[in-house]
């Protein structure tokens, strides 16, 4: 028996592959799934279950595309309702593979087909859980995705979690390994840990969800208390996932189309297309097409691009660094952006070079931002997280998360200079970008961000532990 943990770091995912005695089986697959095809090629096995932990709302899963691929049928647990053909496995119900067993167990709360998948090894013996959305390293689930679907409010649904959790996933041995679907950084969840695997002893002693004696009454509001607003775009996945969707070399095929520069703007205008530049930063502020937003591949890119564009049929055209094209669309499509009319052919120095508009964005140092500003005096924006601003900031700057942008950009007065900065450059440049598109020039945007700002003699307040800033 081999386990493998499959983590993509922008998404903050685990997929899971499994093998004993030439079968295999894959848990909640990445859209691109000739990585996985490859795999079961070269290891010699057969593909005998694709398992979906639930209907993912921050990825589009690969499971139709892989079932299409190796006939392997899809599994969900108990009270899906998917719009093809699956295997709705009962709670208990058990799938050979090999010489192993993996046993479903019934974990509904964070959505209600919710499923927890326990492999026995070839003794019978637990061995593993893969938890999908029930538990995480430090974590459990968020119980507000699922209120419409299920017809219950966050506080039911969190309910319903807790009995999950303490009858079907505390009640398993101390040693029993836990390989949750998501790490840090994920949505999907408010309090997550850097690691990715862990055990249930461990989780027992550590995951404030999970302590000794803690109430229904008291599960509930720390569960709930503390949850952001999801993600535009989940609702879009879950339909995604539960309906079926193009397959992904399609999306791939279409998004690998070169627009040469001479033809760029008039595919633009006429489809209604955003222009998505996913160059660094840095050379995004020197020069870029005119109304471009800017969100950097080498970041959370996907993520930024599913919380920020929000509607999963937006056209999109891309500009990106030679041969990053691929990459790009594969990372979309993971989040359900499909409708990628192809990329700047050459780019963006073709646009130069043919002569082409150009913008800017004015962008100064921390030196010189430390030398310039005049604390209670001028306009600083931090687009941080609010827990990064509770913990450290400049003084007397507004706390105006990224996240947030369409909320809070209509109260900007274009008449008043203000500066912007995040942690490192990274968001604050797309939050200058949606600015600039949408006709704001009244700002600097600070190189480094808060990084580099704190370095200066720039006054700051006194720092506070993140981790004490959260609401458990």
């Amino acid at each position: 028996m081999k386990i493998e943990q499959i983590y993509t770091g922008c998404l903050a995912q685990g997929a899971y592959y499994i093998t004993s005695n030439g079968e295999a089986a894959i848990i909640d697959p990445l859209r691109e799934v000739q990585p996985y095809l490859d795999r079961l090629k070269r290891d010699k096995v057969k593909l005998k279950y694709i398992f979906e932990t639930h209907f993912h709302a921050d990825f589009v899963s690969g499971h139709v595309d892989l079932s299409k691929a190796t006939e392997a049928p899809i599994v969900y647990g108990p009270t899906a309702q998917p719009e093809f053909d699956a295997i709705i496995a009962t709670d208990g119900q058990e799938f050979k593979i090999g010489n192993v067993t993996i046993k479903v167990l019934h974990t509904p709360g964070h959505t209600m087909e919710s499923a927890t998948f326990l492999l026995l090894d070839k003794n019978g013996k637990e061995h593993a859980i893969f938890s999908g959305d029930t538990l995480f390293i430090g974590d459990v689930g968020r119980p507000d995705l699922a209120q419409k679907a299920a017809h219950m409010t966050q506080e039911q649904l969190a309910a319903t979690l807790y009995h999950s959790l303490r009858d079907k996933i505390m009640t398993l041995p101390d040693d029993v390994i836990v390989y949750p679907a998501h790490g840090a950084g994920s949505a999907c969840g408010k309090n997550m840990s850097k690691e990715t695997v862990s055990t249930i002893g461990n989780q027992k002693a550590t995951n404030y969800a999970l302590r000794a004696n803690m109430t229904e009454a008291e599960f509930i509001k720390e569960v709930t208390d503390g949850l952001l607003p999801p993600p535009a775009y989940f609702g879009m996945n879950v339909a995604m996932n539960k309906q079926g969707y193009e397959s992904f070399e399609k999306v791939l095929n279409q998004g690998m189309v070169g627009i040469p520069a001479a033809d760029f703007e008039a595919v633009a205008d006429e489809s209604g297309a955003l222009i998505l530049d996913t160059r660094k930063n840095g050379v995004f502020a020197k020069g870029f097409i005119p109304q471009s937003i800017n969100i950097g591949i080498e970041g959370d890119f996907a993520p930024w691009v599913g919380a920020l564009i929000a509607d999963v049929r937006q056209p999109i055209i891309l500009v990106t660094e030679i041969d990053q094209e691929e990459e790009a669309v594969t990372r979309l499509s993971r989040v359900g952006f499909d409708n990628i009319l192809g990329h700047l052919e050459g780019g963006f120095e073709a646009w130069k070079n043919a002569g082409k508009e150009i913008d800017s964005i004015h962008r100064i140092t921390a030196e010189a931002f430390a030398k310039e500003i005049k604390i209670g005096e001028s306009k600083i924006v931090d687009v941080r997280k609010e827990s990064e601003y509770a913990a450290e900031h400049i003084e007397e700057a507004y706390s105006k998360p990224l996240a947030y942008i369409n909320d809070w950009i209509k109260d900007i007065n274009p008449q008043e200079a203000f500066y912007i900065h995040c942690a490192g450059g990274y968001r604050s440049m797309i939050a200058a970008s949606i600015l600039q598109a949408r006709g704001f020039r009244n700002f600097t945007e600070v190189e480094g961000g808060f990084n580099a700002i704190a370095k200066t003699t720039v006054p700051k307040t006194d720092f506070v532990c993140q981790s004490k800033t959260l609401k458990l």
